[in-house]
């Protein structure tokens, strides 16, 4: 007998959950499925801590993929068991609905100008809005909003020290780049990246958010396995350029968050510097870095293509001026950035209604 996962699942949905009163397929508490031969490994992931029907739920497995699939199948011994770390009160950004990382697989494709229009533009919708630069190497949210001179003061609330979001354009805005000098370049060693991260989310107080915005450093790192490791991230967003060199590091960076051990959906691409327009010729499109690359690269990885955004003066002007291009209504390009935040809203939903919250951190028992 050939032996399929849909053979197991069909025999652990035999097995029900005494304090829940459903099957663990269900409850989606089975993950890790494999078989080589006639031998099957899985993992139940409990939905708290030292749940006291661990024990008798391994042994139901057990005797239900016998009983169901084969007598003479070898599973014991290879069930784990995995404690689903769950946010309390008073864990990070414990208020917020919706985390959504906005990364890249490198630099230079227009991450944190897609990351801050997508927030005004978010907020301008009627949402709670934050946003967290969480690229410490790199910070430029605070020049995007035209803060950079501001700082976030300390206030102490309910016996702790919380640091308050500065507030723009309808965003609560943290950045590492409100605590150093704009001059100096950090040299900071992984640890010391991965705790200024962590306290930028533990003691930020966001209070209740719709959307918390999260611009990433480029590529995978450290703060990439920080973030999924702290908090519950609802999602992230690819940025790219059209271009093949962008494209192949933006497929990293898919495979990183889609992987076995990081498994966060991925909301979308957004293809930035799609072409370029003159003013003088409005009806052309130059193709400068490739036409439709992320478009194609959105099908063949079986994901939303959120947005494309063109080649325009008016975005890299209103980075530099501390202006989101998206404030101006009467620039046809803000359309650009209403119409992306829009979609990000119905990609979170999707994902909302379809998949369960992301877990954090699994603390592994054999």
């Amino acid at each position: 007998m050939v032996i399929s996962k849909e053979n197991v699942l069909d025999a652990l949905k035999f097995v029900v959950h005494p304090e829940y009163e459903k099957d663990i397929v269900s409850l989606g508490m089975v993950e890790d499925i494999e078989i080589q031969g006639n031998e099957i490994k899985f993992s139940i992931v409990l939905k708290k801590p030292n749940d006291p029907f661990a024990t008798s739920l391994r042994n139901a497995s057990i005797n239900s993929i016998i009983t169901h699939v084969d007598k003479d199948v070898k599973v014991v011994g290879n069930i784990e068991t995995k404690e689903t770390k769950v946010p309390t009160p008073d864990a990070p950004m414990s208020g917020v609905k919706n985390i959504i990382a906005v990364a890249s697989g490198k630099g230079g494709v227009g991450k944190s100008t897609i990351a801050v229009n997508l927030a005004v533009a978010l907020a301008a919708e009627g949402y709670s809005v934050g946003i967290l630069d969480a690229d410490i190497y790199g910070p430029s949210v605070p020049k995007m909003f035209g803060v950079e001179a501001d700082r976030p003061f300390i206030e102490k609330i309910d016996g702790k020290d919380r640091i308050i979001p500065l507030e723009k354009n309808g965003v609560k805005i943290l950045s590492i780049g409100f605590f150093i000098d704009q001059r100096d370049a950090l040299v900071w060693r992984g640890p010391m990246v991965t705790n200024a991260l962590k306290q930028l989310m533990s003691d930020g107080n966001w209070g209740e958010l719709d959307f918390l915005v999260m611009d990433l450093p480029p590529g995978t790192g450290d703060i990439h396995l920080t973030l999924v490791q702290t908090v519950s991230v609802t999602g992230v967003i690819i940025v790219s350029t059209p271009q093949d060199v962008a494209l192949a590091d933006a497929v990293k960076g898919i495979s990183m968050f889609t992987g076995k051990q990081v498994n966060v959906p991925v909301l979308g691409l957004v293809e930035n510097m799609a072409w370029f327009t003159p003013a003088e010729l409005p009806d052309s499109k130059y193709y400068i870095f490739g036409k439709e690359g992320c478009k194609k690269l959105a099908e063949k990885e079986n994901v939303k293509l959120l947005g494309q955004i063109p080649i325009v003066q008016s975005i890299r002007e209103g980075g530099d001026e501390g202006i989101p291009v998206v404030l101006d209504s009467s620039n046809p390009i803000s359309s650009a950035f209403v119409e992306l935040a829009r979609e990000t809203v119905k990609a979170v939903e999707e994902r909302n209604a379809s998949i369960a919250p992301t877990k954090i951190v699994e603390i592994k028992k054999q």
